[in-house]
């Protein structure tokens, strides 16, 4: 009690008059926070005034500054466009796609390796895993290409061999989709991993051993203590990955998709890529792109207040 009564004045001197005496006497502490404070306000905050390209007539020649304000027009011109509810739709159907099958690979994953005893390969397999979230997406695409072509590719070279039809993974609509969402899936998987190993690491092995010697099984053990000990790291990364939503794997799909599959890969990014450096509307790439960021927000706070309802912290 007596400790409690200590923090609340300690928290009471920091906010009152004397925040200035605690910010100088951790000046150093303070101090190794400026590189990051400029970070984001010379990337991240200062780039915000581009937003309103999206409500202005925009002519490069005039800046944006210069440019006439046109208000919302820039908006009813595309939510008048039928292509945008197409790539809309195919947004938000590959982003659930690769949350729902995508979200729990890791888990499941650094679950096994935690039951794990042998710590040599334990490690090899983590560094195995590992190994592809360094490797970029248009290294990634020309060994999808080669591994998956429908002429010499090896995968369909198997499936021939079997007596089985060649099958278009790149080139046909009905396994583009399954195939982004496998390849991401393969090439993230890892990192994921990693954070809920470490989550697992800080766990109190007096837990395990107290379930052991009531009986319980290994299956027990991990369903009572594993997951409910990293259950407020599983409810982060998912919150994170639900403010993500609108995002498709822009870089995955650019460097693989082509015309024949737009029907079902065009994605609000590469719309945007299309619309505003290939055709030149550089308002309507913005008011596209705004439009994405509100609707990424309204889901982190969304799935941010269902987990404190559910008992969790969130990340605010």
């Amino acid at each position: 009690m007596t400790k409690l009564k200590s923090a609340s004045k300690e928290k009471q001197r920091r906010g009152g008059p004397e925040a200035g005496v605690y910010i100088w006497k951790h000046k150093y502490l303070y101090l190794m926070l400026v590189p990051a404070i400029v970070y984001y306000l010379v990337f991240c905050y200062v780039p915000m005034y581009g937003v309103s390209i999206a409500f202005k007539d925009f002519n490069p020649m005039l800046g944006i500054i210069k440019s006439p304000w046109a208000g919302f027009e820039t908006f009813e011109k595309l939510f008048g466009m039928e292509k945008f509810y197409s790539v809309f739709w195919n947004t938000i159907r590959i982003s659930i796609a690769r949350l729902i099958f995508g979200f729990p690979v890791p888990i499941i994953v650094a679950l096994m390796l935690n039951e794990l005893n042998h710590t040599g390969l334990k490690k090899v397999i983590q560094t195995i895993i590992y190994i592809p979230n360094f490797i970029s997406w248009v290294v990634l695409g020309g060994i999808l290409t080669s591994l998956l072509s429908m002429n010499s590719g090896i995968v369909n070279g198997i499936i021939t061999a079997l007596g089985f039809p060649p099958v278009g993974f790149l080139t046909d609509e009905r396994f583009f989709v399954p195939t982004m969402v496998v390849s991401m899936i393969w090439k993230t998987f890892g990192w994921s991993t990693i954070i809920y190993l470490a989550a697992m690491a800080g766990i109190d092995q007096q837990l395990y051993e107290a379930a052991t010697v009531d009986g319980a099984n290994r299956w027990q053990r991990l369903w009572h203590i594993t997951l409910p000990c990293i259950r407020s790291t599983i409810i982060v990364v998912l919150i994170t990955r639900v403010g993500t939503l609108m995002q498709a794997g822009f870089e995955q799909i650019f460097v693989l998709y082509h015309p024949g599959v737009y029907g079902t890969a065009d994605i609000i990014d590469t719309y945007v890529y299309r619309t505003g450096l290939q055709e030149g509307k550089f308002e309507m790439a913005a008011a596209v792109g705004l439009f994405k960021s509100v609707i990424n927000f309204m889901l982190v706070v969304m799935a941010n207040k269902l987990a404190r309802r559910a008992g969790e912290e969130g990340i605010y």
